[in-house]
């Protein structure tokens, strides 16, 4: 359905994407994942002219966008894109949002396209929300509702720019509701995105993005369970952990248990799993002496469930662990009674304490 070749796209002297090609075939659904500033929405710009590709080609159903001879604006049709930030029109209706585009664009007749719109507010769960206006809406009511609009146009294709990426914790799950319920309609989607459970569990083929190519690409098994690619791996590992650096005793414990909690809300663990890591984090720095160099690491494993807590320390061989060690022998308690297994090794001039958090 989409055939790309050799694609680049260059501003000034900066080479965003780099002779990109591949193929992405009718009803299958593609995430594309990586880190911040790999070209990844900028490919997705490139696939429906939002950026003009500096070289390459795009075939759409076999039709180039970009031959002078084509009729760019009806190929551009068989596409709908939602982006981050909504784009509604704030001085419009709900209903009018979605209609506006089918009847100046497509020419259809206003009863065909308002019983149309009013369908696919039922299929975002919006229905009652018809004649609101935008700015009475919550952020995730209007992500589903650029969600409606695009397909009121009838596209043959979805592109998705980080569609959560704005929204609250609580309203995330919404609009990716509505997106799995594309997913099973059938629909050709190709979706940037931050959300490594819901990109395992929807795509047909998972795009993994780096220095301006598709550095590797498989089924969501591979790419999240075996990745064969270092940087593939290194980019994996690093969103299932939380890693913070501690140089002084004087450092910000309220800023640190608010990555916790943000890594706690990305993996959407419990709340009783959120408040056993804060209250850990704080008595296993309680029970430390040396505060000039320690590392601690969370990890969650999506396979297994399993959340492990390691804290690294500057020091010579000492296990707080143990009883009558540490000055603080109820926090120690404390830690014990909300893990299910704790352990200790010395390792490169480091204590290293081990915890497996107790889950739900």
């Amino acid at each position: 359905m989409i055939s790309i070749r050799n694609l680049s796209k260059h501003f000034g002297d900066l080479v965003v994407l780099k002779d990109i090609s591949t193929d992405i075939k009718k009803g299958e659904v593609i995430s594309i994942i990586g880190p911040s500033g790999t070209g990844k929405s900028t490919f997705l710009r490139c696939l429906n002219l939002l950026e003009t590709p500096t070289g390459g080609e795009i075939l759409i159903d076999g039709l180039s966008l970009l031959d002078k001879k084509s009729d760019v604006p009806k190929i551009r049709q068989k596409m709908g894109m939602v982006f981050q930030s909504f784009n509604l029109y704030s001085h419009l209706t709900i209903l009018e949002n979605l209609t506006i585009g089918p009847v100046k664009l497509l020419k259809k007749g206003r009863d065909e396209t308002n019983k149309k719109a009013f369908e696919l507010l039922k299929l975002v769960g919006l229905a009652e929300k018809a004649y609101s206006f935008p700015d009475e809406l919550s952020g995730g009511q209007k992500q589903r509702v650029a969600i409606a609009r695009c397909m009121a146009m009838e596209p043959e294709i979805l592109l998705f720019d980080e569609p959560t990426s704005a929204l609250d914790p609580t309203m995330v799950s919404e609009v990716l509701s509505v997106i799995r319920r594309l997913v099973r309609e059938g629909m050709t989607m190709v979706i940037v995105t931050h959300e490594m459970e819901f990109a395992r569990n929807i795509s047909s083929r998972v795009f993994y993005m780096d220095q301006g190519v598709i550095y590797e690409e498989g089924t969501p098994e591979q790419i999240f369970d075996n990745p064969q690619k270092e940087r593939t791996k290194t980019f994996i590992h690093r969103i299932r952990s939380l890693t913070h650096h501690i140089s002084s005793k004087d450092y910000d414990l309220y800023a640190l248990q608010g990555e916790v909690e943000t890594f706690c809300e990305k993996h959407m663990l419990s709340k009783k799993e959120s408040d056993y890591l804060a209250l850990i984090t704080e008595e296993v720095l309680c029970l430390q002496s040396d505060f000039s160099d320690i590392d601690l690491s969370l990890s969650y494993s999506e396979k297994d469930g399993t959340l492990e807590f390691v804290c690294a320390s500057k020091g010579t061989p000492l296990n707080p662990l143990e009883e009558g060690v540490a000055d603080d022998d109820i926090g120690l308690r404390l830690i014990k009674s909300r893990c299910k297994s704790v352990g200790y090794k010395y390792e490169n001039g480091k204590n290293i304490l081990m915890l497996t958090v107790k889950g739900e």
